[in-house]
């Protein structure tokens, strides 16, 4: 998992970053020694309560699918944005694989997933599953149809995912 990002031509700043890393250096101080870095705001906490991480790596899902540069970009950060908005889903900590939205009951490093798997499609469908990228749940084509879809198979209780 990335706690920094970013991007440069200037190998000299990736070695000033990676020293400042090496060094054990804060995050925001690798970032003030090569500008071209910015921290991802993954755990960045103060403790390991895991209400914080979780709403930590909700802020991390937040902003990375506001900076994607795809096609189907849109449709995903309406997704993330939707299921966010659900107090039934921003409880749980949130994951992604294959740009597939997951949640489960423990936080990293060991999760537990629960629930149904939503997918943002580039046609600008949603769709919701008992597995990963399975829509057996539904087709849907707006976001707030899926998440509700997706509440309403969580409350039916745990799901083998």
């Amino acid at each position: 998992m990335s706690l920094i990002d970013g991007r440069t031509d200037d190998l000299d700043q990736v070695a000033v970053a990676a020293r400042a890393w090496h060094d054990g250096d804060s995050l925001s101080d690798i970032g003030r020694a090569a500008p071209f870095v910015r921290p991802t705001g993954r755990f960045e906490l103060s403790g390991p309560d895991p209400a914080h991480r979780t709403e930590s790596e909700w802020q991390h899902l937040r902003l990375e699918a506001s900076e994607l540069p795809y096609p189907w970009a849109p449709a995903y950060r309406n997704l993330i944005e939707s299921a966010y908005a659900e107090s039934a889903l921003r409880s749980l900590y949130p994951f992604t694989s294959h740009w597939a939205l997951r949640f489960s009951t423990t936080t990293r490093p060991d999760l537990n997933p629960t629930g149904p798997c939503l997918t943002a499609n580039s046609d600008g469908t949603f769709e919701v599953g008992r597995g990963l990228l399975t829509p057996d749940l539904g087709l849907f084509t707006t976001p707030g149809e899926a998440v509700a879809r997706a509440v309403r198979e969580l409350s039916r209780g745990p799901m083998i995912a």
